[in-house]
């Protein structure tokens, strides 16, 4: 693989080195492609003296450094010698030899592990597909056929139920980072979804997870009767308002009148708006006079709406959405529930993109340890790096005094389009894969 033009020729701000200049604290690029070597980066400092014998035993005609990224700046350049291979004895060539291979396996290993998530993301995306569509249909069709619809609801609710289940140690969470025109059915898929994490968190038994389903599919289908003009409006006059807050009570009765709905699955659609102490609707209820469902999608809800709402401007990112729920929102939630939520999507949930206390950026791609709730796995951002062999790094695994850790999550809006397209290229599906935790 011939490396890019742009690998050759020095970047702004690098200067042309050789290996005589090398040592530990100077910055270099390797102007080769990212599967010739076995870094785990092409530009990096240089850590030690080990390193610097194995770009030197590389024999690159040139090499390239940035001196605002030294530590320390780059040996003079040495007159040329002998090269290295003829320099050096039997045994340091097999050792060299074996170091390369080391990281060359890692590389491979790590593209091992890219494609097993690539994998589950590909599931992930067949069933969001799928049920979308069941949806959708079910909706447009429940005022006509409500028995109809309502059994394609349960359907979804069903298949999705199994799929968490049958899998106990990872959620597949189909949140999108929604378009304003994605309209009902990616919602509440991801109500459904999220009511499902918490509702399995919570150990409720398999009938009940089905039935919660079913309800938060359905938690919005009084708005069906609203126009998109309210809907879609974030600063509702009180008119307006009243007029949207009907959905609860509207929906709950199209719903009844199907006469197929559980209690559990209607108090879903009435309740799913009121709030823990007293400022909710339809009825103002408060503590554990609200259903135990509606409790349980009223928190998935607010955190849609959070991460998507609907002005795309005031949308944040999944760290910010918990850290709003847990710190400014807590007593409008059920404060056994919430922090079983918290637990599951963790600090750092998949999706988020986070700087790395080393400068980096990159999207959590795995929860982390219950033991290790700061520290989960994280994709780098590192487009030298093709993305099927991302580096993935276990925060977890990372014990001595330079571990990497998170410094801080970042919002999306904040980010380039660059590094969203390699970090989250499924944008469409936010949140995309979630070990759950024990």
């Amino acid at each position: 693989m011939p490396p890019a033009p742009d690998a050759i020729t020095p970047q702004d701000g690098e200067i042309c080195i050789d290996a005589s200049q090398l040592r530990p604290g100077v910055h270099v690029r390797l102007p080769v492609p990212w599967v010739e070597h076995q870094f785990m980066f092409n530009s990096f400092v240089i850590a030690n003296e080990e390193q610097a014998r194995l770009i030197a035993a590389m024999q690159l005609p040139q090499l390239f450094c940035n001196p605002t990224r030294c530590k320390v700046q780059p040996l003079p350049r040495q007159p040329a010698a002998a090269p290295l291979a003829d320099m050096l004895n039997t045994l340091e060539k097999a050792r060299l030899s074996a170091v390369v291979a080391a990281g060359l396996a890692e590389k491979r290993e790590r593209s091992r592990v890219m494609n097993e998530l690539r994998e589950r993301l590909d599931v992930a995306q067949q069933h969001f597909v799928g049920a979308t569509k069941a949806v959708e249909g079910a909706i447009r069709a429940f005022a006509a056929n409500p028995r109809e619809a309502i059994k394609q609801v349960a359907k979804v609710s069903e298949e999705s139920t199994a799929a968490l289940l049958a899998d106990p140690d990872s959620a597949i969470v189909l949140i999108a980072e929604k378009a304003q025109d994605d309209g009902y059915a990616a919602h509440a898929l991801a109500v459904m979804t999220l009511s499902l994490l918490l509702g399995k968190q919570a150990r409720l038994p398999e009938q009940a997870l089905r039935a919660l389903g079913i309800g938060a599919l359905l938690h919005d289908i009084g708005k069906q009767e609203i126009k998109s003009s309210i809907l879609r409006n974030s600063e509702r006059n009180r008119h307006e308002e009243a007029i949207y807050q009907t959905h609860s009570r509207t929906g709950r009765e199209q719903a009844e009148r199907a006469g197929s709905l559980s209690q559990p699955m209607l108090d879903a659609i009435l309740y799913h708006h009121e709030r823990f102490d007293g400022s909710g609707f339809p009825e103002r209820l408060v503590g554990s006079a609200i259903p135990l469902a509606a409790r349980v999608v009223a928190i998935a809800n607010r955190f849609d709406n959070l991460v998507n709402p609907v002005d795309y401007r005031r949308a944040l990112s999944p760290s910010e959405a918990l850290s709003t729920l847990w710190t400014r929102e807590q007593k409008a939630f059920d404060g056994a529930l919430l922090p079983l939520f918290v637990r599951a999507m963790g600090v750092y949930p998949p999706g988020s993109i986070v700087q790395l206390s080393d400068g980096r950026i990159g999207a959590v791609v795995s929860s982390a340890p219950a033991g290790r709730p700061l520290s989960p796995k994280v994709m780098i951002y590192a487009p030298e790096v093709p993305r099927r062999q991302s580096i993935i790094i276990d925060l977890a695994s990372e014990t001595n005094e330079q571990a990497v850790t998170i410094e801080r999550p970042l919002r999306l809006q904040a980010r380039t389009a660059e590094e969203l397209d390699y970090l989250l290229p499924r944008r469409k599906i936010n949140w995309s894969y979630m070990t759950e935790r024990k």
